[in-house]
């Protein structure tokens, strides 16, 4: 009978040690770019409404609408691919926990048109002036719809308010 009550004990602790270890997993995969603004740290998604793209930071992937659907890949597309990120706007939406925040693409879209700008923002990092380091090389990408091609940018502070 003590045996039964030990196991059955050792079971249940065995059962509680296994839970509070699944709640203290980290959510938050990703960090944030260098070009991406301050100050935030709980954010998933940038909206950047100069090329309606998104940015997925945990997967340190853009999101933006090619061939008829919605890509993700580590680089912007080819028409993009000197656009400046630091000193792009950058929408930060604190408001959206998913997987496809294009679902509100036309909201954004609208709210945040083309050239939209707001306060000033500071970005996370300082850029690196060497024009071979300009690329968003080093982002990863889940290999679905992935149209890989480097961004060169020219650097600069970003601006925006971050609200969304």
């Amino acid at each position: 009978m003590k045996k039964i009550k030990l196991l059955a004990l050792g079971i249940v602790l065995l059962i509680a040690g296994s839970a509070s270890a699944q709640v203290s997993v980290n959510v938050n995969i990703g960090s944030p770019p260098a070009w991406g603004p301050s100050g935030y740290i709980e954010t998933e998604y940038y909206y950047l409404p100069d090329i309606q793209a998104y940015y997925d930071i945990r997967a340190s992937q853009f999101i933006y609408f090619g061939s008829g659907n919605w890509v993700r890949s580590r680089y912007l597309p080819r028409q993009y691919r000197n656009y400046d990120l630091y000193n792009g706007y950058k929408v930060v939406l604190n408001d959206y926990h998913g997987r496809t925040p294009y679902t509100y693409f036309k909201n954004h879209k609208s709210k945040y048109y083309k050239g939209y700008k707001g306060k000033y923002q500071k970005t996370i990092g300082q850029r690196n002036n060497n024009p071979k380091n300009y690329s968003n090389k080093g982002h990863q990408s889940n290999g679905k719809g992935n149209n890989d091609h480097g961004n060169k940018g020219n650097g600069g502070k970003g601006h925006g308010n971050g609200k969304h």
